[in-house]
This record gives structure tokens, sequence and C-alpha cells, in this order.
């Protein structure tokens, strides 16, 4: 294995750092209280506009997709530390145009997307022109087995007709949300694999309502949001079907293996926010006449969060190498490791620097810390719950010894 960042990585990286310390940071805590003191907080705010155009005046722009034509030419484990670096900010991602759905659904597009639906939402969604959610989460059925999924997508004629309900359909919310990508139920009684299609569904198309936004412990995390969305009996042409019917579950699995090693590194980066935050008031107060860090049991507490850091990026780093050197198929074990390790890693030091703040650290006024935990709680559960990814795991291991 080599780590080792290609010189265009090396170049990006620091520019990003950069850009982060000079542009994105200083400007986190002012944005957070505009956005706090909104009637509706389902707005952009001026400033995500200007900072995102200094961003792309800057080149910082749609880095994660690995060609030079749609993004940067980056290997994915290039990117990889580029993510880690975004996800010590909340609003970072956007900045970039690297944010979740937008970035999978874009690499849908590249990958399986016609001219016609390239050309109608690939190029505004890098862009930045509009953005877009993912539909295939079900309220009614156990969504960790995607093959329970009971939302259709049926092909009459010359149209698609979607009917179902999905909810946890992240970015729903945002006001330039204008498409979805919607995976249904089209041909029933083929192989379980081979059942489901994706569809391209304008925002605005008849049938379609968001019924809810949901919380997560209490926050709606506006102007994203997750929501719960109904399709009525929903029209379409034939032609809003990505790559053909069937294709659903193939389309999935092409679109989760960079996505995950970018929800990863991002989530290290959120560690290693979270740890600087530990480490702050941890040397800043005292109790019983010595320094938290030197108190108890919190100078073990700091040394493991370190190495889980450590560790968590390095495997992370593997699987980033191996998806650069083996595709999808090479890194099948290592996308599923990473997604039940980090998430874990992050919440559990999240939970910790909490106990260190103490009542500070369950505000959301004065640190980050709740909304960081609610990140890593739901991230356990997002693209996959962690069971079903250990599951994977021992799978292909078992597979080793049968043949």
């Amino acid at each position: 294995m080599d780590f080792t960042l290609s010189e265009k990585g090396q170049d990006y990286l620091r520019r990003v750092k950069a850009f982060m310390q000079e542009e994105i940071l200083p400007a986190e805590a002012a944005y957070r209280a505009e956005l706090a003191a909104q009637d509706n907080r389902w707005v952009v705010l001026p400033v995500i506009r200007e900072l995102k155009d200094k961003a792309r005046a800057r080149g910082l722009w749609n880095m994660f997709f690995p060609d030079d034509k749609h993004g940067c030419g980056l290997l994915n484990s290039d990117y990889a530390l580029i993510a880690e670096e975004t996800g010590r900010s909340f609003i970072a991602p956007e900045i970039f145009n690297c944010n979740a759905p937008d970035t999978g659904n874009m690499e849908v597009l590249i990958h399986y997307g016609s001219e016609e639906q390239k050309a109608q939402w690939l190029q505004p969604l890098m862009n930045a022109d509009l953005r877009s959610a993912f539909c295939m989460t079900e309220p009614d059925v156990a969504s960790s087995d995607a093959t329970n999924m009971a939302a259709t997508a049926i092909v009459e004629g010359d149209e698609v007709v979607l009917n179902g309900r999905k909810w946890w359909s992240t970015g729903i919310g945002h006001p330039d949300c204008k498409v979805i990508i919607f995976m249904g139920v089209s041909e029933p009684d083929a192989h379980k694999y081979r059942r489901h299609s994706m569809v391209l569904v304008p925002l605005d198309t008849p049938g379609i309502k968001v019924e809810r936004m949901l919380p997560v412990f209490g926050s709606y995390d506006e102007p994203y949001g997750h929501g719960e969305v109904s399709f009525d009996n929903v029209r379409l042409p034939a032609s809003a079907i990505i790559g053909g019917t069937g294709r659903g579950f193939e389309i999935a699995q092409g679109r989760l293996g960079p996505g995950r090693v970018h929800h990863c590194m991002r989530a290290i980066g959120a560690a290693e926010r979270t740890l600087e935050l530990m480490m702050r008031r941890a040397l800043s107060r005292e109790a019983f006449g010595r320094p938290l860090a030197k108190l108890g049991g919190n100078p073990d507490i700091i040394a493991k969060a370190r190495m889980n850091i450590e560790q968590a990026r390095l495997l992370t780093l593997k699987c980033a190498w191996l998806l650069d050197t083996q595709g999808v198929k090479g890194a099948l074990s290592e996308v599923a490791m990473i997604k039940a390790v980090v998430p874990q890693m992050l919440q559990t030091i999240v939970d910790e620097a909490i106990q260190i703040h103490g009542g500070a650290g369950v505000s959301d006024d004065d640190f980050a810390l709740t909304e960081l935990f609610a990140y890593a709680r739901v991230l356990r559960l997002a693209d996959g719950p962690d069971e079903v990814h250990r599951a994977t795991v021992a799978k292909l291991e078992i597979k080793k010894y049968l043949q």
C-alpha cells in the first residue's frame, strides 16, 4: 500500500487547508447565529453563496470525482484527505460542491446517465445551480434489507409510474433541491437484485408531496433536512429511468463505494475537531486542584481517542487505495469495515468530549458537540446500519475458507 499523495493531491490539500483556515472556519459562528435568527431557516444565506464563489474561483470545486472532465483528476486516496479536512466544518462540503447526496447523485449520472439526463441534470448539479435528494429508505419496511423495498416504478408504455413512500431523504428541505433520484421495484418477478430501477424525478412533478421534515434529536438540520416524501401515481417519461430497468442495485453499489470513503473521511475530520475541543477544555479547566487533562481516567480517554482516530484513518486510506487500484469489487470488505468502524469511533469521542465539557457539552449554544453527536449517531444508520456492514465483512471472511 502506498498512501503518498500525488503531487496534484498535495497541492489541492494545501489549498483546501488554507481556504478552510482563512475563509470557512472564521465564518462559521456568524453563519450559525444568523441562521438561528431567521424566522424561516430553510434558506441559503448570502455568506454561503459568497464562499462558494470564492472556492470555485480558486479551483476548489467538484474535487470528489477522479477524472479531469468532471472533477479535478484526483485519486480517491488524494481526495480522502481533502474530505477529512472539509469534515472539520458542517458547511465546508457544500462550499466546495462536494456534499452528499449531490456527489453520489452526480456519480450516478456520470456513470449511468444518458446524454439527455446529463444535459438536464448533471451540469446544473456540477455548477451548483440546483441541489438533489436520494429517495431509497422506506418507513413501512426494514430498510436495512433493501430487497424489502415496497415502492414501485412500473413501466406503462412510454411512461414510468411511481408509487410509494420514502423517508430520511437527505437534502429534500433545501430551497435549491429540484430533482430526486427515486429507487423502486419495476420488475417484481425478476431476481431479487434485478427488480429495482432508479428514476430521475423533478421535484415539481405532480403527485410528489413532502409530507414532513424529520428531526434528529430535536434538530431539523436546516437548510438541508431529512424528509418523508410520498409518491402518488407520479408519471414521467420512461427516459427518466437511469441506465434501464432492473439496474437499481447495480447502480446503488457503484454509488456507495467512493461515497462511503467520503463519509468516513469527513467523520475523521469531525473527530479531529472534537478531540481539539476536548483538549482545549481539558487543559483550560481545573477540578480538585488538577487540570482535567490529568484528572482520573482522562489521560486514558485522550490516548484512546488519538489511537482510534489514527487506526480509523489508516483503514479508510487503505480502502481508498484499493478503490484506486482494484475498483469497488476489490474493496468490498474494506468499504464495509470503514462504515462500521468510523462512525462508532466518532460517536465515542464526541461522547467523551461532552463528558469533559460538563453541562456545556449538552448545550447547543456554546459548542457544536450535540450536533456532532447527532451526526455520528445518524451515520451509524445512513447507508446501512453497522450490523449489515459487519455481516458483509463476516460473509467475505468466511468465503475465503470455503474456496
